[in-house]
């Protein structure tokens, strides 16, 4: 759905506040597509949590 002001995000999730799309997978994709990019590697836990949660503040924040 596109908002009034042109934007597709954010997006509502799925089912309240869960969504099947919103997996580890992903976010370990957006990794790859950063490191593709010659960015530095993810080798930390903390980097790849910090990734989620721009990841999901980005797909949800204000949808919900």
């Amino acid at each position: 759905m596109t908002t009034a002001d042109g934007r597709s995000y954010p997006v509502a999730p799925e089912s309240g506040d869960h969504d099947s799309r919103f997996t580890n997978g992903l976010a370990l994709d957006v990794a790859e597509v950063i490191e593709a990019h010659g960015y530095p590697t993810f080798t930390s836990g903390r980097d790849l949590l910090e990734l989620r949660i721009s990841l999901y503040r980005f797909l949800y924040k204000d949808a919900l």
